[in-house]
């Protein structure tokens, strides 16, 4: 990606939502319903709640809506559910690691995705390096 200025809020939701749609199968599926939203930086009481030491050290989050008891997560999200990615430390890594945006932003959805939904660790690696179509 080619800028003369920082991408906007509305910008990298563009690159994510089309990430969104070049996920493989058994990952879209799981997140079908899901809303996604990007945010500058995660708000201070999320900071507390997380720990967070510095505005830069979270890059996305999966809110899970509820749980279906306690300590048992949804395999699959549904509109209630909301997958955040922070626009400012996703573009301070993208500076950092001088990577294409649009590959970096599907790695952080995948990894988060991933984790949300408990995927294997092996199926999180096949599933980063699957194709990815045009983004």
């Amino acid at each position: 990606m080619n800028v003369s200025r920082p991408p906007s809020l509305d910008e990298v939701e563009g690159i994510a939502r089309q990430v969104m749609e070049t996920l493989p199968d058994e990952l879209a599926e799981a997140c079908e319903e899901m809303v996604l939203e990007v945010e500058e930086f995660p708000d201070a009481a999320l900071a507390q709640d997380l720990g967070l030491e510095g505005d830069y050290d979270l890059l996305a989050l999966f809110r899970s809506a509820k749980e279906l008891a306690p300590g048992i997560q949804k395999k699959v999200a549904n509109g209630d559910d909301t997958l955040v990615l922070f626009r400012r430390p996703v573009l301070d890594l993208w500076c950092e690691t001088g990577e294409d945006l649009a590959s970096l932003v599907r790695e952080i959805i995948v990894e988060e995705l991933c984790r949300a939904f408990e995927f294997s660790e092996e199926d999180t690696h096949r599933m980063l390096k699957a194709p990815q179509g045009n983004i």
